[in-house]
């Protein structure tokens, strides 16, 4: 089997902030890259696990592309634009940054709205270099989008969407955690990607939905969902999400709602959060409002919510925790700090047919 590429990701200003989400996941997980650096200036100096969850995973973030070069006992082939921000756009800085990548050879991985293979000046550096620029965000040519057809009905085993009240708050994140730990149970789980980071860490099944004309992502989502049920036969189907349906920028947990018709949504939420991401002047929603608004947009339910710890000390996030629950009479737990099978069993306790195949958590470990 091939070796993985070795894979810097550029982040500069945003590591472990929410326009750092591409970055951020792929620090925590990836099945296509080894991701052995990442650039970031204002937090050069630690270590990008520890910095990212307290737990160091010998990914030194560094302050430049030169001193990763130095840093390293053998150079990296590709360089992972790692920022994820509102305009999808780089800024002036960051192009040359990612030019000087190219001109060292290294491969380019884009999941911004803006096209690097479409600009001369990168295309051109890229020819001299015999390097690659990938644009993940490039949807397919119109001939091979797909329509929604209905037949998201033959699909017999349960699909639970992971929805949020806000965008960059941790959708993929405890997508990607409940895909591995119901794996690691015996659950056969696939998950179904729906944005450029799921994509670039390897994801099997997926579409960069907020980059598809939007006749299409009904029908999108549809097909990402049939491809993975039939090609692999899995007991569970879990889609990540998008925005969120309450959000005034985003119509993409829409599509995915009506794509998929997941039987159970698990909605994330970040309690200290007072006003959306990147819209300073809108109010967050609350999870109950949330909750209704999904439930009576779809023929679905929401089986419990997972929790953002972002500004948030562990006895916050405990009373957080434990007042979502009161309040709502579902399960709550935070995947990243908290037992991981708490977020399997609130999966399990919603479909009794998927615990009846789970193997207990001590015979799994």
């Amino acid at each position: 089997m091939p070796e993985s590429p070795r894979a810097v990701i550029y982040c500069e200003g945003l590591f472990g902030e929410p326009d750092g989400k591409t970055a951020n996941g792929l620090v925590r997980s990836s099945e296509r890259y080894d991701i052995v650096a990442v650039i970031d200036s204002t937090r050069a100096g630690q270590d990008a696990g520890a910095l990212l969850d307290g737990v160091a995973n010998a990914v030194p973030v560094l302050a430049n592309l030169a001193e990763v070069i130095d840093h390293l006992p053998s150079a990296p082939d590709t360089l992972i634009v790692g920022m994820a921000p509102a305009s999808g756009m780089l800024s002036p800085a960051d192009r040359l940054v990612l030019l000087d990548g190219i001109s060292r050879g290294l491969d380019i991985v884009n999941g911004l709205h803006e096209f690097l293979g479409d600009d001369p000046e990168f295309a051109a550096a890229a020819v001299i270099a015999g390097a690659t620029i990938t644009d993940v965000r490039r949807s397919k040519p119109t001939k091979d989008l797909r329509l929604f057809t209905g037949r998201i009905a033959e699909v017999t085993c349960p699909r639970i969407a992971v929805l949020g009240t806000d965008g960059a708050i941790g959708k993929r994140t405890t997508t990607t955690l409940l895909v591995q730990a119901l794996n690691a149970r015996g659950v056969r789980a696939v998950m179904v990607g729906t944005g450029q980071t799921a994509l670039i860490q390897g994801a099997r099944y997926g579409v960069a939905l907020d980059a598809t004309v939007p006749q299409f992502c009904s029908g999108e989502v549809e097909g990402q969902v049939l491809d993975a049920f039939d090609n692999e036969s899995p007991d569970v189907i879990v889609v990540e999400g998008q925005g969120a349906l309450s959000h005034p920028a985003y119509l993409t947990s829409a599509y995915i709602l009506r794509g998929s018709r997941p039987e159970a949504v698990i909605v994330q939420h970040a309690p200290a959060r007072t006003v959306l991401d990147d819209y300073p002047a809108i109010p967050m929603p609350s999870v109950a409002s949330e909750i209704a608004l999904i439930e009576a947009f779809a023929e679905t339910r929401v089986i419990g919510v997972t929790v953002n710890h972002e500004n948030l000390s562990d006895s916050q996030l405990g009373d957080a925790i434990d007042q979502l629950e009161l309040d709502l009479g579902i399960p709550a737990t935070d995947p990243l700090t908290r037992s991981i099978d708490e977020l399997v069993a609130m999966v399990l306790l919603a479909f009794p047919a998927l615990a009846a195949i789970a193997v207990p958590l001590a015979a799994a470990s």
